[in-house]
């Protein structure tokens, strides 16, 4: 399925105009497959050994490229750190409060909540963005320690 997902994602890059480089693809490939949320700096640190002379700005480039495709969604939660989404399907995120961990889940979607809104309020409504925050059952087994 990732690798069918991959070609899929390389196919929409190319209709773009865009060169598949080496490190495109590996970026890329990363995100599709780990199906994490990872920042610009965690993909650099798990290619570098792959590709010593790509740079982090590499990394923030072609996550650029990739978010203007409509292949990741960048992720902000008021801390310093982007991280990159390559689940583009509607889904929502639960955050540990301790380490910071990322963690999909899905539930029906909000759409009757949006129509509300827009009538309430006269509001057009674009999207949402809904996130719910606690502490991960790793993080709970530390403190138990």
């Amino acid at each position: 399925m990732e690798k069918n997902r991959l070609n899929q994602a390389i196919d929409k890059l190319k209709s773009t105009g865009v060169r598949m480089t080496p490190q495109r693809y590996a970026i890329l490939e990363f995100l599709l497959t780990s199906m994490g949320h990872p920042t610009a700096d965690e993909i650099y640190r798990a290619l570098e050994d792959k590709f010593p002379n790509m740079s982090v700005a590499t990394v923030y480039n072609n996550l650029r490229v990739f978010k203007e495709a409509g292949l990741v969604r960048e992720l902000t939660y008021g801390d310093a750190s982007s991280r990159f989404d390559a689940n583009m399907e509607e889904h929502y995120h639960i955050i540990c409060r301790e380490c910071g961990r990322i963690v999909d889940f899905d539930y029906p979607s909000l759409v009757d909540v949006e129509k509300e809104a827009a009538r309430k309020t006269g509001f057009r409504v674009e999207n949402h963005r809904m996130e719910i925050y606690g502490v991960c059952a790793e993080c709970q087994n530390e403190k138990a320690v």
